[in-house]
């Protein structure tokens, strides 16, 4: 039997641009005049990004610089998981917001209930690893699939790769 046709779901980051974005907005940070002398920072440290500011006001201007050069860098926001803000040394303030890479079983689970309730005939969804694998007998169908799954919101961003016929 000729094997289905079949696609890959995935939520990748790519975190060499997360890193030149993280080193932009250092740089930004360092050198502007609402930053200076105020002891905020962010970096990178494995799969998050520490933030450290004075206030909560600082932090959210923090958070602003780096959502914008993520973004730049088509870096999904989605990818974000912000950690609560906790109180820090000298009245200070930091958050860690961790980069999502992979579905997490919850999510496949999602994705695999929107690829049931589809109801199209034939076509499976099964996780593996951290990814999902859609087949089906139709193109068509898989095509459906995706447009289905794009305009749903998982809260991670979504890749479609990996095309069998």
């Amino acid at each position: 039997m000729a094997s289905m046709p079949s696609f890959d779901v995935s939520s990748e980051v790519d975190f060499q641009e997360v890193r030149n974005a993280i080193d932009q907005a250092a740089r930004e940070v360092a050198t502007r005049f609402d930053f200076k002398n105020t002891g905020s920072s962010v970096e990178l440290s494995g799969q998050a990004i520490d933030l450290h500011a004075p206030t909560e006001d600082r932090l959210r201007a923090l958070v602003q610089v780096v959502e914008e050069k993520l973004v730049r860098r088509e870096v999904s926001l989605k990818a974000l998981d912000y950690g609560k803000i906790e109180e820090a040394s000298k009245s200070t303030v930091r958050q860690q917001v961790t980069l999502q890479a992979g579905i997490s079983s919850d999510h496949a689970k999602a994705i695999n209930k929107t690829v049931k309730e589809l109801g199209l005939k034939g076509v499976t969804s099964q996780a593996q690893g951290d990814q999902v694998r859609i087949t089906g007998k139709k193109r068509d169908d898989l095509q459906a699939v995706i447009g289905k799954l794009k305009e749903q919101d998982f809260g991670i961003p979504l890749q479609f790769g990996n095309f069998r016929d």
